[in-house]
């Protein structure tokens, strides 16, 4: 020890403090990070997850032992009292700053923890989305308070900022409505993300119109959504928006829909007949689910019946693409009707525009789209 006294004698006293204060903190932190890699390397043969824990609590206890390290430390220093105190301080909102940091990751991982169980992958995923909005919505909510908290306890080690917060307290009238009017649009998202966790109007990966566009829910975050819109543009809304406004959710309780597709066709045509070949053209599909086919004639006009088919499938999506399939085909079965010969008797089908109107139609009416379906009146999109 008489080499350390003599050099201490001739070094300066805030070079020796320094070092009695920096030498075992980087000690600490080297032993803490070698001891979490073979933990981690351990964990790494026989669970990924455990792994994926400790890389992340790492941070955290490296910052929690070299602060407690560093104010043991600091006592055998030799600073001036108004050092000492500034550096008491600063390690002081590092080990807040620490704590706060160690109860997000022990957050995020109780999280994740809990929703290990759930699958969104599947088809029948309704109640592992459920699940998800919940808990990723108050997880954010959580992680928003907690800084807030963590920041407040580490600006309230200062003197200066404790007697404002007690003067504010005292004064709580005007000051705290100037700070409610302040903060309002934060609060008012605060509460409604709060809402929205408990009520579920929405979930991820729900399918919603907002504002006439169409999109699936991507992320809920503490103040926003962002709903992926089908063209893969992002739309992002407050979260207030889907507890003041209304909205469309198309998997709600459920993902099955029923489309519609509209024809306007001839007065002519065997509505029986279209009826069969829609019933054919579900049943070799793959994307109905074997419960509604439909139909029905929903409008006469002088030289067009208006013909509405109803077809169902599991998803939104499968039923966009179903009825983009049964309108396809439904429109090359009519165009091939006239040069279909009847069953029975070797003659052309009847034309589908009524004889007593024949001489007015000019001599390219013969044309199977002109008799059968009207140009921009064939198909309506959904």
């Amino acid at each position: 020890m008489t080499w350390i006294h003599s050099i201490s004698s001739w070094a300066p006293a805030w070079l020796v403090g320094a070092v009695t204060i920096i030498v075992p903190a980087i000690i600490v932190l080297v032993l803490s990070r070698w001891i979490i890699r073979r933990l981690m390397r351990l964990a790494g043969r026989y669970s990924p997850f455990l792994q994926r824990l400790l890389a992340r609590s790492q941070g955290p206890v490296s910052l929690m032992l070299v602060t407690i390290v560093s104010g043991i430390a600091l006592a055998g220093a030799r600073f001036p009292w108004e050092v000492t105190a500034a550096i008491g301080r600063a390690l002081a909102v590092a080990f807040v700053v620490a704590i706060g940091w160690a109860a997000a990751i022990a957050l995020d991982i109780g999280v994740e923890i809990y929703l290990r169980r759930f699958r969104t992958d599947s088809e029948d995923n309704l109640l592992a989305r459920k699940h998800v909005t919940q808990m990723r919505i108050l997880q954010r909510v959580a992680k928003t308070l907690l800084v807030i908290f963590t920041a407040a306890a580490a600006l309230m080690s200062f003197e200066s900022v404790r007697q404002y917060g007690v003067s504010l307290f005292a004064s709580a009238g005007a000051a705290g409505l100037v700070v409610g009017l302040a903060a309002r649009p934060v609060l008012s998202n605060l509460l409604a993300g709060i809402q929205i966790a408990m009520t579920q109007p929405i979930r991820v990966e729900d399918q919603v119109v907002v504002e006439g566009e169409t999109g699936w829910i991507e992320t809920i975050t503490s103040t926003y959504v962002v709903v992926r819109l089908w063209d893969l543009r992002r739309m992002v809304v407050p979260l207030s928006y889907f507890i003041e406004k209304p909205f469309q959710n198309w998997t709600y309780e459920g993902a099955a829909q029923i489309g519609a597709v509209l024809l306007r066709v001839g007065p002519t045509v065997s509505v029986d007949r279209l009826r069969g070949k829609l019933d054919e053209i579900v049943h070799q599909s793959q994307l109905w689910d074997s419960k509604v086919v439909r139909l029905e004639v929903t409008d006469i006009a002088i030289d067009a019946v208006e013909l509405r088919a109803l077809v169902s499938a599991r998803t939104p999506a499968q039923a966009w693409n179903l009825r983009c399939e049964v309108r396809e085909k439904l429109l090359e079965f009519l165009q091939a009707m006239p040069r279909e010969v009847t069953a029975g008797d070797n003659k052309r089908a009847p034309p589908a525009t009524p004889p007593e109107y024949s001489q007015s139609k000019p001599a390219d009416s013969a044309d199977p789209l002109t008799n059968h379906l009207r140009f921009g009146d064939a198909v309506k999109r959904g």
